[in-house]
């Protein structure tokens, strides 16, 4: 029997206005609704943790408006009329932004909390780590040993991928937007070589860092570091693309790009862009070694938490500032 649900109203976060270049708080409105009891079949979760991350800014190029703003979310079960789930379960989601999710339990993924803390599935063990583990070792194909360049470093991928690195022995180079973070890339994960690219000529960086050269590059920036990037990469060099986090605020203007693509030519590199969904089929193999990693210290992981869900359209906003360090939660 399902537990009857004492709050009878739920807040989400939609999107109303499609933002031309940075996206501002008049893009979002906070709605508040009733929550209803579940039907037969169905479940109610309350959502703990919302993720927020750069990728959601190229889907309001296309979503509905007035729809609940798309993002994944951990959450645990607190009515259930359907048999797969039962109260105190924990689940992830892909309902967007909100409070509470009415569901009928298809696309729910359950968690074990006892594995890793449950903010972490929505980070280190969840679809950021997950992009990092087939990006870097299935599209990246990288092998032992080899010089690895990542960018925005930092952030909930780019650090789990320079990690994931040093556990195959790789040197290392990442770059990101302060000396506090170039710092905690070098000191606390293992980075071999950092620079803040604000500051720094990224092609020199890459040659102090990597002197002979670049054998894999995961790109999450675009514009002058891939350019950088091209020049120093080696022969059969290979870049798994994941994004271009410094033209999605771009609007009706000619992202500027690498004037030396004709490298890839001659050097036989590798360009491949690709998206989580791939590595589904990886999903175990991933939880078991991630797992493994953080509890061995082998893998370190940040995050940044706002708190309330009316702070979600601000946390988002930020990550495009750098104002995270690792993963952008928003905790409810």
């Amino acid at each position: 029997m399902a537990t009857l649900l004492i709050m009878s109203t739920t807040k989400s976060i939609h999107f109303v206005q499609r933002p031309e270049g940075n996206p501002t708080p008049d893009n979002f409105e906070l709605i508040e609704s009733d929550l209803p009891e579940p039907k037969d079949g169905e479940l109610v979760i309350k959502n703990l943790y919302m993720s927020v991350d750069p990728y959601m800014r190229g889907v309001m190029r296309f979503a509905p408006l007035g729809a609940r703003m798309i993002g994944g979310a951990l959450g645990q079960v607190i009515a259930s009329k359907n048999p797969d789930f039962k109260e105190g379960d924990h689940v992830l989601n892909s309902a967007g932004w909100g409070e509470h999710v009415i569901s009928n339990g298809e696309g729910l993924t359950k968690v074990d909390p006892d594995l890793a803390p449950l903010s972490t599935y929505l980070g280190v063990m969840g679809m950021p780590g997950l992009t990092a583990y087939g990006g870097l070792l299935v599209t990246g194909a990288l092998k032992d040993g080899e010089s690895v360049f990542v960018s925005a470093a930092s952030g909930a991928v780019g650090s789990v991928v320079g990690q994931i690195a040093k556990t195959k022995g790789c040197t290392v180079i990442g770059s990101a937007g302060s000396d506090e973070k170039v710092r905690q890339l070098t000191e606390e994960y293992g980075f071999d070589h950092g620079f803040n690219y604000k500051s720094a000529n990224a092609l020199e960086e890459l040659r102090k860092g990597a002197p002979d050269g670049i054998d894999v590059y995961f790109e999450n920036v675009g514009g002058p570091q891939l350019e950088a990037a091209l020049t120093h990469m080696k022969t059969d060099g290979r870049i798994p693309v994941c994004g271009m986090i410094a033209h999605y605020n771009d609007h009706g203007t000619a992202s500027p790009g690498p004037v030396n693509l004709t490298e890839i030519i001659y050097k036989r590199i590798m360009i491949k862009g690709f998206v989580v969904t791939e590595f589904e089929n990886l999903r175990e193999a991933f939880l078991k070694d991630m797992a493994g990693w953080i509890a061995s210290g082998a893998v370190k992981y940040s995050e940044t938490i706002y708190d309330g869900i009316e702070s979600a359209p601000n946390a988002f906003i930020d990550l495009f500032s750098g104002a995270n360090n690792g993963k952008m939660l928003v905790k409810l």
